[in-house]
């Protein structure tokens, strides 16, 4: 490494990891071979494996995510409208076991009008592919659906506009399990003002759905040291949904 000073900062950024697993009770780190792997996988994507085919009785006597999408129309609910370019709904299984709930779009979400496609959203589809999924079997969705300006936080009035949809995707997909990407889908939903770091790792309750929050990918982008609690956070999930490690 030609530059000290980048050296430094790699060991600080390690020993701030460590001081926040010890504070959180972790007297151990999972080191495995298939751990490291799969670790090291998350750089690179993955040939992924067909989805399952869609059961069509099993969405029978809800409210369609395509109704919803007609019912938002092209919004004009808070001030985000003026500068979108698109709105950005979600993707993915209409009846999908497994949920996604990020914070906003970004740059390039606003532009393709497809969730999670830029950067990060890369990171997360070579997770869910560690997961043995594919982003063709979950469903991926924000709790906003415009990109705020400049990536800026999203301020309570344009949640408060954004959460019924939000909510009515969650009534329409009946998941079994919900992933909350970031400290504002996990404190919108859970209705919390906890950290994410003193949310994750353990299972909370939605309206009877257990949620799991866990650090948004383009946190990890900047701190690839909490790649490892991330991925504790998807085997807990892994284990819920019956899939094999």
């Amino acid at each position: 490494m030609s530059d000290p000073r980048q050296f430094v900062r790699i060991i600080e950024q390690f020993q701030q990891y460590l001081r926040w697993q010890q504070a959180h009770g972790c007297r151990g780190m999972d080191c495995s071979a298939d751990t490291r792997r799969i670790l090291s996988a998350w750089e690179h994507p993955r040939t992924a494996s067909p989805p399952a085919a869609p059961d069509p009785a099993a969405g029978a006597g809800r409210e369609s995510l395509e109704q919803i999408r007609q019912d938002l129309g092209p919004c004009k609910r808070c001030r985000l409208q003026a500068g979108r370019t698109n709105i950005v709904f979600g993707a993915g299984h209409p009846q999908a076991r497994l949920l996604f709930v990020g914070e906003a779009p970004g740059f390039n979400e606003d532009r393709q009008g497809e969730p999670f496609v830029g950067q990060a959203g890369q990171l997360l589809t070579r997770i869910i592919d560690a997961m043995q999924l594919t982003r063709e079997q979950v469903y991926l969705c924000n709790v906003l659906k415009c990109r705020p300006p400049q990536n800026r936080n999203p301020k309570p009035d344009e949640i408060a506009a954004c959460k019924p949809f939000l909510q009515r995707q969650i009534k329409s997909i009946q998941p079994e399990f919900i992933c909350a990407l970031g400290s504002f889908a996990a404190r919108t939903l859970l209705k919390s003002d906890l950290s994410i770091s003193r949310l994750r790792g353990r299972f909370h309750d939605y309206q009877g759905i257990p949620l799991m929050p866990t650090f948004h990918p383009s946190y990890l982008l900047h701190n690839p040291g909490q790649k490892r609690p991330v991925w504790e956070d998807m085997q807990m999930i892994m284990t819920a949904l019956g899939i094999s490690k």
